[in-house]
């Protein structure tokens, strides 16, 4: 049975000892986010703050994704590769010719639908209609002294393609200007941005739901890369293990029990600079771009609700077990698509877009370097800096394997490619403009002939009855 919202992963969260709650006043102006870095750098626990200054009535919740193994538990699964092969079984089970076999086929395509969202009438975020909506009613962080304002630094920007409904949900930092208006940060390559532009070319205003709070499932879709036009909301219900609960407010679904929603629109015509924001790179991002102002038109929550934010700086914080999470849900989609692909690792201070790191079984000369290509055209891969490409046998989660492989199987001038002149990560501070920069992989494979020229020497190993030796004497040796 899947957690119904945020109350229950609490409860879950308190149960398995992974729950700190705060009594004493600490306000969401920079001590809150103090709090909760300082928490996080000590590998958690998630934190719930009960007296909040200036917002009574308010909980706030932080470092939720405090470890994998209690994301493994909410999501009731063994491992989060479990989660990426219920999306892809079906195409990896070859269809079968007899009659038992089809039946069976079929029930795997009508229990996907298990997963889509259901509609209800009604639900607890709309305990509460705001007479007075109001965006400063929210105790949203100032997270960096040198920040631009407040911040909702975990909101669920929920829009819809106005052209095929399909529902994106995204975790797009939002900092709020006044009572009425919000600044929204959706990147260039985000699938928001897709909407708005197509919105602008349509000459209409979208209509935008900011959802605060929901179950672990929900809360992870709205980072997750999930490709156009995957939508959003199934996508949380393959998270969950089943659909989850939406209720049309104004033409959009909405999660009915996340702990707030607030409902309004964006303009085209209307564009607003954003930032300085201290982000996860651990630099102040400063306003590059305009970015759509959000309006405000409703506010809905639950009773005595809980408000859910998350910190970024250097790493690692939350954000990289989230990363973490999210390499794991989807290393068995991108082994479909690259079938040489063995493990990958988006390590924590790669901070998600900046390295991953590759084993393949390598088949012929320049297997590496197809990967590498084949990666930064795919998905959010498109964003990463850096890939390092080893042997099977080589762990790519162990980093000094890595970088025996990149110090005894790189040549740079033959086995270093530099990608110039492409798009990248718009938050990263080396490029000299947002969102355009260059890229390098790094073939650290042992090499076929065709590519060094040579025979590849041969690595030392143990004599197979030397070693059969020394084990049986070695309690002997004394050493």
């Amino acid at each position: 049975m899947a957690l119904k919202d945020l109350r229950e992963y609490l409860d879950l969260l308190e149960t398995n000892s992974c729950l700190k709650k705060v009594s004493y006043e600490v306000s969401p102006i920079l001590e809150i986010p103090e709090i909760l870095r300082r928490v996080m750098y000590k590998k958690g626990p998630a934190v719930v703050f009960e007296n909040v200054k200036d917002y009574p009535g308010w909980s706030v919740a932080g470092n939720l994704f405090c470890s994998t193994e209690i994301l493994k538990k909410a999501y009731g699964v063994k491992k989060l590769e479990e989660i990426g092969e219920r999306l892809i079984k079906p195409a990896l089970e070859p269809p079968s010719t007899n009659l038992t076999g089809k039946i069976k086929a079929l029930g795997e395509v009508i229990g996907f639908g298990r997963y889509t969202p259901k509609k209800v009438r009604k639900g607890p975020v709309f305990e509460q209609e705001m007479n007075d909506s109001n965006l400063l009613q929210f105790p949203a962080f100032k997270s960096w002294p040198e920040d631009g304002g407040t911040y909702f630094t975990y909101p669920l920007v929920l829009t819809q393609d106005p052209e095929r409904k399909i529902t994106n949900i995204g975790v797009y930092r939002v900092m709020i200007l006044d009572e009425k208006r919000g600044v929204i940060h959706w990147q260039l390559h985000k699938r928001g941005k897709m909407a708005f532009d197509k919105s602008r070319e349509m000459g209409k205003r979208m209509k935008v739901a900011i959802i605060l709070g929901g179950d672990p499932g929900l809360l992870l879709t709205g980072a997750s890369p999930v490709p156009f036009p995957f939508d959003k909301l199934l996508f949380a219900g393959i998270i969950r293990g089943e659909g989850i609960e939406v209720v049309e407010i104004d033409g959009l679904p909405i999660p009915a029990r996340a702990e707030a929603v607030l409902i309004g629109y964006v303009d085209p015509q209307d564009l607003h600079p954003e930032g300085p924001f201290g982000d996860h790179f651990g630099y102040y991002d400063a306003p590059k771009d305009l970015y759509p102002v959000f309006h405000l038109e409703k506010v809905f929550m639950r009773k005595h609700p809980i408000y859910f934010g998350s910190v970024v700086g250097l790493p690692p914080l939350e954000d990289a077990v989230i990363g973490k999470a999210i390499e794991r849900i989807f290393l068995p989609i991108l082994r479909m698509l690259f079938p040489e692909v063995k493990e990958v690792n988006l390590p924590e201070y790669g901070m998600f877009h900046g390295l991953a790191i590759v084993s393949i079984k390598k088949r012929y000369p320049g297997h590496a370097k197809k990967v590498m290509m084949g990666l930064w055209g795919t998905g959010q891969f498109s964003l990463t800096k850096t890939i390092i490409v080893v042997d099977e046998d080589v762990d790519p989660n162990n980093l000094n394997d890595v970088i025996f492989a990149v110090s005894a199987n790189v040549d740079p001038q033959r086995d270093v490619m530099i990608l110039p002149n492409t798009h990248a990560d718009v938050l990263d501070p080396s490029t000299k403009f947002a969102g355009f920069g260059s890229k390098m992989g790094i073939d650290a494979t042992r090499k076929f002939r065709e590519e060094a020229g040579k025979d590849w020497p041969k690595m030392v190993e143990t004599d197979e009855e030397t070693k059969r030796r020394i084990d049986e004497i070695w309690e002997k040796l004394g050493i």
